[in-house]
């Protein structure tokens, strides 16, 4: 719980009153490896902070092709954001991409949180703000920079995801094919 307080004290003054009056609305769950924390067409009830472990991201575009738009990692939260703030059959689908701890609250008590505590408001908008920062990033990337940038970017930001996601997932999350990622893959262990 230690690591769950750090990362709320970042973003807001939360007293440590406030963080044992809150801990009550949170229920810890494990995921094991390939479970699923929100399946395609199911309504995402739950917000999670994951404390250990990384999920992965995924939507079907237009030809049934799974497509990873995000890999989630340690010390964030994740969930179907659409699905979850309007309580309606989720786009997407996260997994474990390994075994998972995560700290979950339904979206009941979240609500209640937000109109007991001007802290839990403020932590909702900068975790609100974060997720479209991340969203516009990656939306930018994808259009702006080229297949090895990308890479390489991937490799600096988030280096561990290369050995835990499939060759597919990470072609894909960069929206270059299989065969691009080998080349590049290729090109850089050479130099």
């Amino acid at each position: 719980m230690e690591q769950f307080k750090a990362f709320l004290k970042q973003i807001a003054p939360i007293t440590d009153e406030e963080f044992e009056n809150t801990l009550p609305n949170f229920k810890k769950i494990s995921l094991g490896k390939n479970s699923y924390f929100i399946q395609l067409g199911k309504v995402c009830r739950q917000i999670a902070f994951i404390q250990k472990g990384t999920l992965r991201t995924s939507y079907m575009n237009e030809n049934m092709e799974e497509i990873t738009s995000c890999f989630c990692t340690e010390n964030s939260f994740t969930t179907s954001y659409k699905s979850f703030i309007l309580q309606e059959p989720s786009t997407l689908s996260i997994q474990a991409m390994e075994n998972v701890e995560l700290l979950v609250i339904d979206y009941e008590d979240l609500q209640k949180l937000f109109k007991e505590s001007i802290v839990w408001q403020t932590i909702g908008r900068v975790i609100a703000e974060r997720q479209y920062i991340v969203m516009e990033q990656y939306a930018s990337v994808l259009c702006n920079e080229n297949a090895k940038e990308k890479y390489l970017r991937l490799l600096k930001e988030q280096p561990s995801i290369l050995h835990k996601a499939t060759i597919n997932d990470i072609a894909s999350y960069l929206g270059i094919t299989r065969r691009t990622l080998s080349r590049i893959r290729k090109e850089i262990t050479q130099n």
